[in-house]
C-alpha cells in the first residue's frame, strides 16, 4: 500500500519547472482531464433540469418544477459530498492520482447510462455514477495540483487560477454543445456527447500520468490490512441503509435534498471533529484548521447563491428571459455558458494581479469576505426585473449579473482551493480538500432547497433577503479577518 511507480523526474525538478505558462508542465495534464470532466459535467447539468420538468411530448420526464430543482440541488450536493469517499480512498488506500484516474472511468459510465437507459431509471443510475465519480476526481485533482508546488511557492495561487481556467473552458463549451444537441436531436444525444467528452479527457490523462510528482501517488495514512474487512462492511451497510430508506418511502424525490443537507452537515461536523481531535497533527496545524472554519461558513453562503445558476436561474431563463437572437431562440442551457466566458477572460487577469501584488495582495479572509458580499450584491441586481412577464428580462441584464457572479467566484473559489492545501495537516491533506468541497456540497444542496421557495410572485423578497444575508456575512468576515489570520498561523 503506498508503493508507486517512479516518475520520470524527481519532485524537486518538477517544482522548479516553468514549462507551462511559467507553471510546472504537469499542470497541463491535470488541466486537460479537469477541462473535459467539466465539459461533461456542466454539459449534462445544463440540460438536466429542463429534461426533468419538460413534458413527455417535449422529450422530458414531466416532473413538477420545484421537485425537479430539488433533485438537481440534491444531486449537486451529492457530487461534492462524495468527495469524502474519494479523499478517504486517496489518503488511506490508493493515493490521489489513482483515485483521480478510476473516478474518470466511473464518470464516463454515468454519462453513458444517462444516454442509453430510459426514463427515471437512467436518471438514477447515471446521476449516482456521475456523483461518485465527480466527487472522487474533484478532491484529488485539486490535491494533485497542490503537489506541484512547495508551500511558499509564489506561483501557487496563479497556478490554481490557470487550473480554474481549464475548468471553465469545459464549463463554457459543455452547455453550448449539449444544449444544441438536446434542442435539435433530443436530450439523450446531449447526454451522449457528455460521455464522449469524458472519454477524451480520460484518454489524454492516461498518457501523462507517470510524469506527475511521486507525492501525487503516496498514500499518506495507509489503512492497516486488519481493518480492510471492517471498511468493506461499513460500505456495504451504508449502501443497504440507503436502499432500505428508499424502499420504505422515507427518502423520496421531494425530500431527497433535505436528506442530503442533513448528511453533509453531519459529515462536515464529523470531519472537523476527527481532524481537530487527532493526535497526529501539530499545534500549528490544529490552529490552522480552526482558522478554516469561518472560511467554510462563508463558502457555504457563497455557493448556496452561486449554484442557483442550475436551479432558479435555469427556470428564470426558461420563463422570463428574452432569449431571442435575431429571430432565433437560443437554448436555455446556453445561459450557463455566460459565466465561464467571463471566467476565461478574467482568470488570467486575476492570476496576474495576485502575482504582481505578491505579499501585498489581500489576505485570504478578505478575499472570501469580498466574494461573499459581492455575490449578495449580484442577487440584489435581480430585483429591478422581478415579477416580469414572459421574455421581459433583457439578455444583456443577465450577462451583467453573471459578470458580478464571476468576480465573486474568482475572489473565493480558486483562492479557497489554494488555501485549503496550505492549511491542511500533512496526514489529512486530501481530506481537508474534501472539507472545502463539503462547503460547496452544503451550499449546492441548500441552493436546491431554496429553489423550492422561488416563484415569480415572490422574486423581490427572495432575491432581496438572500442577497442581504450574504452581504452581512461578508462584512462580518471582513471585520473578524485579523482573528482568522492569527488562527491561520502564518498562512495568508
Amino acid at each position: 500500500m503506498g508503493s508507486v511507480t517512479e516518475p520520470v523526474s524527481e519532485p524537486s525538478d518538477i517544482k522548479r519547472d516553468h514549462g507551462f505558462f511559467g507553471q510546472p508542465r504537469s499542470l497541463a495534464n491535470i488541466f486537460g482531464v479537469e477541462m473535459w470532466e467539466r465539459f461533461s459535467f456542466y454539459g449534462m447539468q445544463g440540460i438536466l433540469l429542463i429534461y426533468l420538468y419538460y413534458s413527455v411530448a417535449e422529450g422530458g420526464l414531466g416532473m413538477e418544477e420545484t421537485a425537479a430543482a430539488g433533485i438537481v440541488g440534491a444531486y449537486g450536493g451529492g457530487v461534492y459530498l462524495s468527495t469524502i469517499l474519494g479523499a478517504w480512498l486517496a489518503d488511506r488506500v490508493l493515493g490521489s492520482e489513482k483515485v483521480l484516474f478510476y473516478s474518470a472511468i466511473v464518470i464516463m459510465a454515468g454519462h453513458i447510462a444517462l444516454a442509453l437507459l430510459p426514463g427515471f431509471f437512467g436518471v438514477g443510475v447515471g446521476l449516482i455514477l456521475v456523483a461518485f465519480g465527480s466527487g472522487g476526481l474533484k478532491a484529488n485533482a485539486t490535491s494533485v495540483v497542490g503537489t506541484l508546488y512547495s508551500e511558499h511557492d509564489p506561483r501557487r495561487d496563479a497556478g490554481f487560477s490557470i487550473f480554474y481556467l481549464g475548468i471553465n473552458l469545459g464549463a463554457f463549451f459543455g452547455p453550448i454543445l449539449t444544449g444544441l444537441l438536446a434542442s435539435t436531436l433530443g436530450f439523450h444525444w446531449g447526454f451522449a456527447l457528455a460521455a464522449v467528452g469524458m472519454a477524451i479527457g480520460l484518454t489524454q490523462y492516461s498518457f501523462g500520468r507517470k510524469r506527475l510528482p511521486a507525492e501525487a501517488s503516496v498514500v499518506p495514512n495507509p489503512l492497516p490490512r486488519d481493518r480492510i474487512g471492517m471498511a468493506i462492511g461499513i460500505a456495504v451497510a451504508g449502501v443497504a441503509a440507503v436502499v432500505v430508506l428508499v424502499m420504505t418511502g422515507l427518502v423520496t424525490p421531494t425530500n431527497l435534498v433535505t436528506w442530503v443537507i442533513a448528511s453533509v452537515i453531519v459529515a462536515a461536523v464529523a470531519y472537523f471533529a476527527v481532524i481537530l481531535s487527532s493526535k497526529r497533527i501539530t499545534t500549528v496545524e490544529r490552529s490552522r484548521v480552526f482558522g478554516f472554519i469561518p472560511l467554510f461558513v462563508a463558502s457555504v453562503a457563497f455557493w448556496s447563491l452561486y449554484q442557483q445558476q442550475f436551479t432558479v436561474l435555469t427556470i428564470y431563463s426558461d420563463k422570463q428571459l428574452n432569449r431571442d437572437l435575431f429571430g432565433w431562440e437560443m437554448p436555455v442551457s446556453w445561459v450557463q455558458s455566460i459565466n465561464p466566458i467571463f471566467i476565461i477572460i478574467l482568470s488570467g487577469v486575476f492570476a496576474a494581479i495576485w502575482t504582481k501584488l505578491g505579499d501585498r495582495q489581500p489576505s485570504t479572509p478578505i478575499k472570501f469576505a469580498l466574494g461573499t458580499a459581492i455575490m449578495g450584491v449580484a442577487f440584489l441586481l435581480f430585483i429591478p426585473f422581478a415579477g416580469g412577464a414572459a421574455n421581459s428580462t433583457p439578455l444583456l441584464a443577465i450577462i451583467g449579473i453573471l459578470f458580478i457572479f464571476t468576480v465573486a467566484e474568482l475572489l473565493l473559489s480558486p483562492v479557497g482551493l489554494s488555501v485549503t492545501t496550505k492549511l491542511a495537516p500533512k496526514v489529512f491533506h486530501t481530506q481537508m480538500v474534501a472539507l472545502f468541497f463539503l462547503s460547496v456540497s452544503l451550499g449546492t444542496a441548500i441552493s436546491g432547497q431554496l429553489a423550492t421557495f422561488y416563484s415569480a410572485d415572490t422574486e423581490v423578497v427572495y432575491f432581496g433577503v438572500l442577497g442581504g444575508i450574504a452581504i452581512v456575512l461578508g462584512i462580518a468576515l471582513a471585520v473578524g479577518s485579523r482573528g482568522v489570520l492569527k488562527l491561520m498561523a502564518g498562512v495568508r
